[in-house]
């Protein structure tokens, strides 16, 4: 059975888990420049430390080590550590040649860990997805207050950034696209374009999935959409799922799933952070502490797939893959539509 079967076969009986963040477990190594640099990278004429992305050439080690982590944990899906793996992100550090290759490799990585999990216990498939980040810039808000009408990147340049990130995501292994923490749905858009290209011009079908941040309180994304037109706005694609992730906590973001789920044909995904952070930046919310506002997901039939962003680590995730073992997954409504809410 094909690993697209063979993920969908999972999604019909069971929650699926996917992994927590990679961020926070590197930090705990305590890289140096000197680690992120390597041999090959000595002389690089740019700042690296910082560059995670990287880290899949110079620390291949470390990058398989977390994947082990989070798929002992009970990780059905691993990410990719590719999350700023396009030209326009790499070009700070100078590294958009390297683009093919970063992500290439990373998903390679994950693969290799994936397969080993998946071989010892065949009832537990585990896939790969490839982390399609937003990039760092905007295409539907301005960089500058005095020039509202300025962009610094076009859509065309967005298409073609994320074009090479997924062909090379796809090279590599991945079993899945996941454009996530989109705080601009045009940006999203211009990756969904991106994909369905290679759909077209690979003649496969990718699943995909989608997963916006809501930034504060006001329940909008950083462009202004609400989960609801958020939802609207992606809808035109076959989605493997629709979901949220990052900038809020567990109970924080269950208005928002609520409004998705009531409203989308497609699976929902939710991965929040470890709470909300503290002064430091530092999120201190417990495994035990997370999963017990998570159980509302389940109980009210909300999510097919969860997991965790910042902060979270395999204790988190174990204690939520533990959790969601018991709990069926959210049943898809054929007749739910997210035009519903504008009739």
């Amino acid at each position: 059975m094909k690993n697209t079967e063979k993920l969908h076969q999972a999604l019909s009986e069971r929650i699926l888990v996917l992994d927590g963040a990679m961020g926070t477990m590197l930090q705990r190594y305590g890289f140096t420049e000197e680690d992120y640099r390597g041999t090959r990278f000595r002389d690089w004429p740019s700042p690296l430390k910082g560059n995670n992305d990287l880290l899949s050439l110079t620390q291949p080690q470390a990058i398989e080590e977390v994947h082990r982590k989070y798929l002992s944990a009970g990780a059905d899906i691993i990410e990719t550590n590719t999350f700023s793996a396009t030209t326009i992100a790499m070009a700070d550090y100078q590294m958009q040649k390297l683009v093919y290759e970063l992500n290439f490799e990373s998903a390679r990585i994950a693969r290799k860990a994936c397969d080993e999990f998946s071989a010892q216990n065949s009832d537990e498939p585990r896939f790969v997805a490839g982390s399609i980040g937003p990039t760092n810039k905007t295409a539907s808000l301005s960089p500058d207050v005095n020039d509202p009408g300025y962009r610094a990147v076009t859509f065309d340049e967005l298409r073609v950034a994320y074009k090479g990130q997924a062909s090379a995501l796809l090279d590599g292994g991945a079993d899945i696209l996941l454009v996530e923490t989109i705080f601009d749905t045009l940006n999203a858009k211009a990756a969904l374009y991106a994909i369905d290209e290679v759909q077209e011009e690979r003649k496969i079908r990718i699943p995909i999935m989608v997963s916006g941040t809501i930034t504060d309180a006001s329940g909008r994304t950083l462009s202004g959409q609400t989960a609801e037109a958020f939802l609207i706005s992606v809808s035109h694609m076959d989605l493997l799922s629709v979901g949220l992730n990052c900038a809020l906590g567990a109970k924080q973001l269950t208005p928002y799933l609520e409004a998705l789920a009531s409203k989308s044909q497609f699976h929902i995904s939710a991965y929040p952070n470890a709470g909300l952070p503290n002064a430091f930046g530092q999120y201190e919310e417990s495994p035990g502490a997370m999963a017990a506002q998570i159980k509302e997901y389940t109980e009210k039939g909300l999510i097919n797939i969860i997991g965790g962003c910042c902060g979270t680590t395999p204790e988190h995730i174990q204690a939520i893959a533990e959790l969601v073992a018991r709990y069926a997954p959210r049943k898809i409504s054929l007749t739910a539509s997210p035009t519903q809410s504008l009739s």
